[in-house]
């Protein structure tokens, strides 16, 4: 494992050909800040894990609390049912969303098509585009992530809840006063897997959308990726590799500072 890391921080700072590396110092890194391509990626990416991961904690969330819920019947059908997607090879689903959303055919449009809504451009139009991966990702990982929040809430004593509700507190008073608070290591736990996961995206748009239109859904691993095995330039994919790996770091040292290491 330590291997291929240290391998590719020396391939950063190297131009590699014919498999001989020559050192290039910070050349690769320059060239990666000059390429407006590489801060499109970055931004795409960005947009995507803004929107997604609050989206998906917060439904993750709500799913949790319903599969706690004691009035539940066959809840660990249910847990398995949500838990499912996870379970499903990235390439497969991915495969199946591009036929379900398809333009001209798929279940989707032509749902609303019956409805009177038209057809919308899912993979024509950039927009579009970013909110078919938000759905993809949102589907494939709200429920694992939603298992992950029902461990933590069955850690959380009922006395906390009745004691609540003697003093007259409702249900939605708890949920706030009681379950966030008590769930704060959970909900980190999950933020920070969730930015790393959509930090690395790559299978979604290379499957769906092949990071159109005009590149609008190209995300930064997608960049290295084709930097890499289509251009060959490994030290510029190592670099950006690294860039992505400081970002990564940094995000996750906020989120845990913010949240004050999840204390309740």
């Amino acid at each position: 494992m330590l291997y291929p890391v240290i391998y590719s921080l020396v391939l950063s700072f190297s131009e590699w050909r014919a498999g001989e590396t020559t050192f290039v110092g910070l050349a690769n890194y320059r060239q990666l800040f000059g390429d407006s391509i590489f801060w499109q990626s970055l931004r795409t990416t960005g947009l995507i894990l803004i929107v997604q991961v609050p989206v998906m904690l917060v439904l993750a969330t709500a799913m949790a609390s319903v599969l706690n819920s004691d009035m539940l019947k066959a809840r660990g059908l249910f847990r398995l049912g949500f838990f499912l997607p996870a379970l499903i090879d990235l390439v497969t689903y991915a495969l199946v969303f591009s036929l379900i959303f398809n333009e001209g055919y798929g279940l989707i449009n032509q749902g609303l098509s019956l409805l009177g809504i038209g057809a919308v451009p899912w993979f024509s139009d950039g927009t579009w585009a970013k909110i078919l991966i938000i759905i993809a990702v949102t589907w494939r990982w709200t429920g694992y992530n939603a298992i992950i929040i029902l461990s933590g809430l069955q850690t959380i004593p009922k006395e906390l809840y009745e004691s609540a509700s003697i003093d007259g507190a409702g249900t939605l008073t708890s949920f706030f006063k009681i379950t966030i608070p008590l769930l704060k290591p959970v909900l980190l736990f999950c933020g920070i897997l969730s930015t790393i996961g959509t930090l690395q995206l790559f299978a979604e748009p290379f499957v769906l959308t092949s990071g159109g239109p005009r590149g609008e859904t190209n995300t930064v691993i997608l960049y290295i990726y084709e930097k890499a095995f289509s251009s060959f330039n490994f030290g510029l994919a190592s670099a950006g590799a690294y860039v992505v790996t400081t970002i990564i770091a940094i995000l996750a040292y906020f989120q845990i500072r913010l949240s004050r290491g999840g204390e309740v």
